[in-house]
């Protein structure tokens, strides 16, 4: 008997998956529930289980590949069947068997939103393309490659009456010597990840005017608070990491100056009711930004704890697409890599991104009773990275000095 494994439904907005890597190959065994593929939907890498034991017995999706949520993926051999069969070569019939001719009624041809942006901006038939992709699927490289050639010039004929004009020999064409300089380069192809980032970031940039505000804040009340209840979050099972500090800074800001909490559109600026933090996690080959859903209704407690179970699952692999979705602001704590300030890229639809730098002792100029001193403080930048089309210098002024006020006058 065999079972086909299908792009599963990885969360209530996701439509499509792209297959990024292959974990068992054609004749393999697989126990059930065995992970056999690895399924990359808006930057969310999710392991798909086997629905049974059996064999793999054939590759329907490629590595690479996107496809629409319930395509055959690949099938698998149980019962002790253990035929493979390649998901490239065509069935051919038996001497026994007649071949009939079959028909198969049109179809409906879907399209990836990037396939359907590439044919939008070049006024691309694409029924003009040949698909290369599973069921026919034309891909973005089959729009690539459409239309190189449609850039090639085409020969002139020659005239009916005229004989042909005497063609040369054609030459070798010379080879050309690799560049010194790129000699020992190293192509290293892109992940489904990096490809989704890539395309994320360039989008944001062509979207938004970007402009950032930078300020500095004396951590000393935060860095107080977190040693003398470490222990206590500890004990509860939570790790209080200054993460949460900044989140709930910002919360209290956006409840102060909401236009950061917004989306731009051509109809109007839409004001979120309700507050989703998004912050950056990094990974080995990427970051991916997990959402804190009404985090304006949590306390210091609730924001550390879910802030680390979002981390630990975004590091473990065990995120799903939907836990990436929905975000109104978003923090990114580059100072954990010792980064002093930074310009953070806008994640799109939002308006705004906060950015928290490293925490260094500096020494600062302080004023008690009108005499000034210098003393050594816990200090940090944060800098606010926000769309110009909504939001106007002011705004992001005072929401940062909310942000500010928030940490260095905090009371727990």
């Amino acid at each position: 008997m065999a079972i086909d494994i299908t792009m599963p439904q990885l969360g209530e907005s996701v439509t499509e998956g792209t297959v990024g890597r292959w974990l068992k190959q054609p004749g393999d065994y697989v126990e059930k529930y065995e992970p056999v593929l690895e399924v990359v939907t808006d930057k969310v890498d999710s392991e798909v289980p086997s629905p049974a034991a059996g064999t793999l017995a054939a590759i329907v999706v490629h590595e690479g590949e996107t496809v629409r949520v319930g395509t055959v993926l690949a099938h698998l051999s149980v019962a002790g069947e253990v035929e493979v069969v390649s998901s490239d070569t065509p069935a051919v019939p038996s001497a026994a068997e007649p071949s009939a001719a079959v028909v198969s009624p049109p179809r409906k041809t879907y399209l990836s939103p990037v396939v359907a942006r590439i044919a939008a901006e070049h006024q691309i038939d694409v029924s003009q393309i040949t698909g290369t992709g599973a069921g026919g699927r034309v891909s973005k490289k089959d729009v690539l490659r459409f239309l190189e050639r449609s850039k090639q010039p085409t020969a002139a004929m020659p005239a009916p009456d005229s004989p042909p004009a005497p063609v040369a020999e054609p030459s070798p064409p010379p080879v050309a010597e690799p560049s010194p300089s790129f000699a020992a380069a190293e192509l290293i192809p892109l992940t489904p990840m990096r490809r989704a980032i890539a395309e994320h970031m360039a989008r944001s940039v062509r979207t938004s005017p970007h402009a950032t505000s930078i300020i500095e804040v004396d951590l000393s009340q935060i860095i107080a608070h977190r040693e003398r209840h470490t222990g206590a979050f500890e004990r509860q099972g939570v790790h209080l990491t200054y993460t949460a500090y900044f989140i709930q800074a910002a919360v209290a800001a956006l409840q102060a100056v909401p236009m950061l909490n917004s989306t731009f559109s051509d109809d109007g600026i839409l004001l979120h009711r309700r507050v989703h933090i998004g912050v950056a996690v990094a990974l080995d080959d990427g970051l991916i930004v997990p959402v804190i859903r009404d985090a304006d209704e949590k306390n210091l407690l609730g924001l550390a704890r879910a802030n680390n179970d979002l981390t630990e699952r975004a590091r473990t692999r065990r995120l799903s697409p939907d836990a990436t979705q929905g975000g109104t602001f978003t923090i990114t704590n580059h100072g954990v890599s010792g980064s002093l300030f930074a310009t953070p890229i806008i994640n799109q639809p939002q308006v705004g991104i906060l950015g928290v730098g490293a925490i260094q002792k500096r020494p600062i100029v302080i004023t008690q009773q009108g005499v000034d001193a210098i003393a050594i403080k816990p200090m940090c930048y944060c800098s606010l990275t926000f769309d110009h089309r909504s939001i106007d210098g002011a705004v992001a002024d005072a929401f940062l000095m909310a942000v500010k006020r928030g940490l260095e006058e905090y009371e727990g």
